[in-house]
């Protein structure tokens, strides 16, 4: 996602700026801003020029922040939002995670996925309700830090996805959680094409939870400094505008439900539907081993009793996934390059091995190398 410009964490009590204690960064500089307004803790990606992109440092900081929070009695609740106009968050740091890949630093790798899937678990947990402001763009590892929130809400111009096939990865921080859980077919549609939603379908697939209009969104803001946020969205929330999803689900539902990725793509083609034609299309530029791998975690996840263990799923998956050469060739060809002409391995759905795909799950050997987060 690039670099962005430097910031501090830091926070404030009304105007007045004061040391983060415990919560605040030494050495490096953060793209974290926290700040208590009245009863509200705010916590602010600052990275814009790169859609406050999440480094690890910037995962450790949020953490922190959340964890001095947890038991300051001046915090009834907490708001997470972006700062700049792009979005919220575009996603984890992708460029930071191949750069580590190159260096042979798969620990480091690690570290990152467990403080980020840590990070999602604690704020679907946290003991002060959060309220995650979902506006603009919020793609992947946006999804992890607000989708799991208590309150989620999107606003006029959001736009909500999990777009890993695109870059040879399978959708990691809890996506598939929601997704796995969304009506009919409609979380695996949007698992595997890796497409944005507006408010209207991010609310259907559950990625969000209610819409704000965006002219009330500074009174939303200014009346959870002193409101709980169940008070305020009851009286400013309203029905999302009605997004394409719905009417298309006879043909997703038909396809999707499919087996295998492979068998998607038939019946797709088979469909005589020209969106559907088109969904196969896109389905054939995507990594073919993330796709059958995005399907068999999804179908997976639907049967997990809890965020926690779709979260361990996602660890045992990600670090293996990472390995294979479609994730580095997919971040080449996306973000750095940008040429979009990604040379995956293998080229073809039929040719990959769905026993190697199914390997993607098995426990560690060793078991102190499970994120275990399901087993408290």
């Amino acid at each position: 996602m690039g670099e962005g410009h430097g910031g501090t964490i830091r926070e404030t009590t009304g105007t007045e700026p004061h040391a983060a204690g415990a919560g605040a960064s030494t050495g490096a500089e953060s793209h974290v801003r926290a700040e208590i307004r009245g009863s509200l803790g705010v916590v602010t990606l600052d990275r814009p020029r790169a859609i406050n992109a999440l480094s690890h440092r910037m995962i450790i900081d949020v953490q922190r922040v959340l964890d001095d929070w947890a038991d300051d009695d001046r915090v009834r609740q907490v708001l997470v939002t972006g700062a700049g106009e792009r979005g919220l968050c575009a996603g984890g740091d992708i460029v930071e995670l191949v750069a580590a890949l190159r260096a042979g630093d798969l620990a480091e790798v690690a570290d990152y996925w467990a403080d980020e899937y840590r990070l999602d678990a604690f704020t679907a947990r946290s003991p002060k309700p959060v309220v995650a402001l979902q506006a603009g763009i919020v793609l992947g590892g946006g999804i992890g830090v607000s989708g799991h929130a208590r309150h989620r809400v999107v606003t006029d111009g959001s736009r909500l996805g999990m777009p890993e096939t695109a870059i040879g990865f399978a959708p990691d921080v809890g996506g598939l959680w929601l997704l796995s859980r969304a009506p009919g077919e409609l979380g695996a549609y949007a698992a595997l094409t890796g497409a944005h939603f507006e408010p209207g379908d991010a609310v259907l697939l559950g990625l969000s939870e209610r819409y704000v209009p965006a002219e009330r969104i500074d009174e939303l803001v200014a009346r959870l400094e002193r409101e709980s946020a169940d008070e305020v969205l009851d009286d400013l929330a309203t029905e999302p505008p009605a997004g394409p999803l719905e009417a298309a689900r006879g043909w997703i539902d038909d396809a999707f439900s499919a087996s295998t990725a492979r068998e998607v793509v038939e019946r797709l083609r088979a469909a005589g539907v020209p969106d559907a034609a088109a969904c196969a299309d896109l389905l054939e530029s995507r990594s073919p081993f993330a796709l059958e791998a995005t399907l068999a975690a999804l179908r997976r996840a639907r049967e997990l009793l809890s965020l926690e263990a779709e979260l361990d799923q996602a660890y045992r998956v990600s670090l293996r996934a990472v390995r294979r050469p479609d994730f580095a060739e997919g971040v080449r060809a996306q973000v750095i390059d940008k040429d979009r002409s990604p040379r995956w391995s293998p080229a073809t759905l039929a040719e990959v091995d769905l026993g190697e795909v199914e390997a993607l799950f098995a426990p560690f050997d060793d078991p102190a190398d499970e994120l275990g987060l399901a087993g408290g």
